[in-house]
Order: structure tokens, then sequence, then C-alpha cells
């Protein structure tokens, strides 16, 4: 029987025992029963007793290897850290780096847009200039054309004389 079992069996023993008379904490149990009992117990006890320390020193080697291994595990964390955290730091440089030439490529790109558009800027007046000049002068010879068929010039007997313009 387990020894809890007997300690359980000894308490109802002693809660079913008979009271002494005018009292209510004292009471009365034969002796001889009550002792059998105790030694029951006893002798049941070493052997329990044994297999509850192999309980506890399997317990105590199970926590050591949990320990040794809640280390290891601490260790290779803190070198996977250091190797994170240093990884980190290229990737950081990396970007620094990357924000930098595309600032550059930027600021390359608006000064070079700016060039070009003076360049076309410059095209386009001159060619505006040019497209000007010959409005000016096809409106000239329009207007000399006209100011001729006024005043007669293009009769059929100037037809074989060259026109003026």
């Amino acid at each position: 029987m387990d020894p809890l079992d007997r300690i359980d069996e000894l308490i109802e023993l002693v809660q079913d025992a008979r009271s002494v008379p005018m009292s209510r904490t004292n009471f009365m149990f034969d002796r001889g029963e009550m002792i059998e009992r105790l030694e029951e117990l006893r002798a049941e006890l070493p052997s329990e007793l044994r297999k509850a320390a192999a309980v506890l020193d399997e317990r105590d080697r199970i926590v050591d290897a949990g320990r040794r291994e809640a280390d290891r595990i601490v260790s290779e964390g803190e070198s996977e850290h250091a190797r994170l955290v240093s990884v980190n730091e290229i990737t950081v440089s990396a970007e620094h780096e990357g924000a930098r030439i595309i600032a550059e490529a930027r600021t390359e790109a608006q000064r070079l847009r700016e060039e070009v558009d003076d360049y076309v800027d410059t095209a386009l007046a001159n060619f505006e200039q040019f497209l000007t000049r010959a409005l000016a002068s096809i409106e000239r010879g329009r207007d000399k054309m006209h100011a001729l068929r006024e005043i007669g010039t293009f009769q059929g007997e100037d037809a074989e004389r060259p026109l003026p313009f």
C-alpha cells in the first residue's frame, strides 16, 4: 500500500475514534493497533524515500542538462545576434551609400535636364527667328504681288517680263 494511503487511513481512524468523555480534542484509540499501523508505515517509507531520492536525483540531472542546453542556446543566440548586428551594419552602410548614389544621380539628372532645356530653348528661339524672318519675307512678297496686281502690271503685255522681286 502507498504510504500516503496509509497516512490517509490513519487520519480516518483518528477522525472516527471515540472522544474522551468531557473533551473535544482528546480521543481514545487502541494503542496496539496504532503502533502496528505506524510500524507498517515506517517499513514502507524507506523504499518510498529511496524512490523519492532517485526521482530528485533524476530531476537534478534533467535540470542540469536543461541549464547546459539553455546556456548553449543563449551562447548561440548571442553569436547569431552579433552576426546579425554585423550584417545589419553592412546593410545600413549599403543603404546610406545607395541613398548617396541616388541623390548624386538625381542631381546630375536635374543638371542635364536643365542643360537640355537650355539647348532646346536656344534652338527653338533660333528657329523662331528664322521663321519670323521667313514669314516677314513671305508677307513682303505677297504685299508686292498685291501691289503689282493693283497697278496692273500683271496684264497680258507685261507677261513676258520677269517679275520684279
